[in-house]
Parts: structure tokens; C-alpha cells; sequence
């Protein structure tokens, strides 16, 4: 195993894994020991075995400089391993960014994000002052751009969240998508049921589209796709939309003591699952 010693930042590996610690600002100029540039970590991968498959890239950074941060995710993210990214305590501003090149993005279960505009110190005429807030404009859509590669929120939604500078909580991330799946001990069903809802979301919008939903899916996506299978089954959906569940009575409301049975509705596809999701979503 090949260590960096004596750094927050830091590059581990064993076999065909290898495990980066970014626990520090991410900037041009390394002045610490715990600051990390995008040269420095280009150096360490690709001085990287050949054979790695998986890095996994642990963060807990207030962000620092954007365009470093933009190199360190696009890094990652044609790296030819499998990226996976925890979020160990704070992924802020361009550190976010940075967690958003995981093909598996996980939180532990006290962690947060935080997602805000891109800003800079300037000085000059108006001229000067309108140029600046224009490039700020750009170069903010940059990161808008890398977050957009995997929420499941519109972009518009995602520019109220920049321009508030808003703390992201584990399950408010993986219910928007920018995480995949927490982890730790205090994780709660609260979680569990944002993704569903998510889910869930995702099948009722198409319910109330004439055409079927059409979504690219490749081999980071498989876990999704399990993960909707599972909630199909879960809620019951048939392969005709209709839910097999019956309604829960309202123990606080009267009923009528003999009701009539509704129709039969006929027999329960057993092939369900696959059969809805070959007619909700175009798989390619």
C-alpha cells in the first residue's frame, strides 16, 4: 500500500482500489498541508495502477476555487475506474461539485451539503462590475451543469437552491438526487421514504403522459433501475396502472356493515413488474 503521509489530503491504495482523502480547501496554491489542487491529484492518478477498478474519494472540504474544483470532477469523472464519493462531514460550494462525479454518491447519516453560486472579489468602473456578473453567470452554470448530470429536480428548482445557499440534509439530498444512498447508523425511514417518493413521483408522472417515458440508462444506472423495479412491486402497479392494493378504511368514518364486493377485477398478472416497466420506460 502507497500512503501520502502527514496530509489531510491523501492518496491510499490497496489492489484494485484506491481511496482519496479531500479533507481540505481545494485551491491553485497548496499553502497546507490539507489544501488539494486538481495538478496535484491529476499527479496522483495517473500514477495509479493500470488495473484500478474502483477509487472511492472521501470529502469533508468548504469548496474552495472553482476552476479546481471543475478539473478535480472532470478528473474523476473520465477516469476509467468506477468513482464512488462520501460526503464525510461537509461537501460545500465547489466541494459539492466534487461529490457529484461519484457514479455512486453516498452520505453518511450526519453530513450535509451546501450548494451556492459561484462568487469572486472584483474591483473596477461599471463596465467592469457588469462584466464580472455576467462571467459569474457562466461560470456558475458550469457547476449547474455537472449537478444537472445527475438530480432528478429541474434546473430551475436547482438555481433557487444556488441562489438561497442552501444546507442540503442526507435524505433532502437523495431525494433530489444528488446523493445515491446514505449510510450510518442514525439513517432513518425518513430517507427511505424521500426515495421512494421520488420513485413514486417518477411512475405517476409518466401515468399522465400519452407516451411512454423515455430515460437513457447505462451501467452507473443499474442500481436505479433495481431500486424503481423494487418500488414498482412495492406499490403494487400492474402492467394496465392499476393498483392491486385495496384503500385502508378510516376507522374513524361509517361503513356500510355489508358492502357490495366490487367486480372482479380479474386475474394479477404475475409477469407485473416487467411488463409495466416495458411500457413506462424505453430502456436503451
Amino acid at each position: 500500500m502507497r500512503t501520502v503521509k502527514n496530509k489531510y489530503y491523501a492518496l491510499e491504495t490497496n489492489g484494485k482500489e484506491a481511496d482519496i482523502y479531500i479533507f481540505g480547501d481545494i485551491t491553485s496554491w497548496e499553502w497546507y498541508e490539507n489544501d488539494v489542487s486538481s495538478y496535484t491529484l491529476s499527479k496522483e492518478l495517473q500514477a495509479l495502477d493500470p488495473d484500478i477498478e474502483l477509487i472511492n474519494v472521501h470529502i469533508n472540504s468548504y469548496g474552495g476555487e472553482v476552476a479546481e474544483g471543475l478539473a478535480i470532477y472532470n478528473l474523476l469523472r473520465n477516469h476509467k475506474a468506477k468513482v464512488r464519493t462520501y460526503c464525510d462531514g461537509f461537501a460545500c460550494s465547489i466541494a459539492s461539485v466534487i461529490f457529484m462525479a461519484g457514479d455512486e454518491r453516498i452520505m453518511n447519516a450526519a453530513s450535509l451539503l451546501m450548494v451556492h453560486n459561484a462568487w469572486m472579489y472584483t474591483a473596477g468602473n461599471a463596465d467592469q462590475l457588469r462584466k464580472d456578473a455576467d462571467d459569474l453567470d457562466k461560470i456558475t452554470q458550469a457547476s449547474i451543469n455537472a449537478y444537472m448530470q445527475h438530480v432528478n429536480i429541474t434546473e430551475d428548482k436547482l438555481k433557487e437552491l444556488l441562489d438561497a445557499e442552501t444546507w442540503l440534509l442526507p435524505d433532502e439530498a437523495l431525494e433530489m438526487g444528488f446523493a445515491t444512498s446514505i449510510v450510518g447508523e442514525t439513517a432513518t425511514e425518513k430517507a427511505a421514504a424521500s426515495a421512494r417518493k421520488a420513485l413514486f413521483n417518477l411512475v405517476r408522472t409518466a401515468a399522465r403522459q400519452d407516451g411512454p417515458v423515455v430515460i437513457t440508462l447505462d451501467k452507473r444506472m443499474d442500481e436505479a433501475f433495481e431500486k424503481l423495479e423494487k418500488a414498482i412491486q412495492n406499490f403494487g402497479i400492474i402492467a394496465e396502472g392499476r393498483a392491486k392494493s385495496e384503500p385502508v378504511p378510516d376507522p374513524d368514518l361509517d361503513h356500510d356493515p355489508n358492502p357490495v364486493p366490487d367486480p372482479d377485477p380479474g386475474p394479477i398478472n404475475e409477469n407485473k413488474t416487467t411488463k409495466f416497466l416495458s411500457a413506462l420506460l424505453m430502456k436503451r
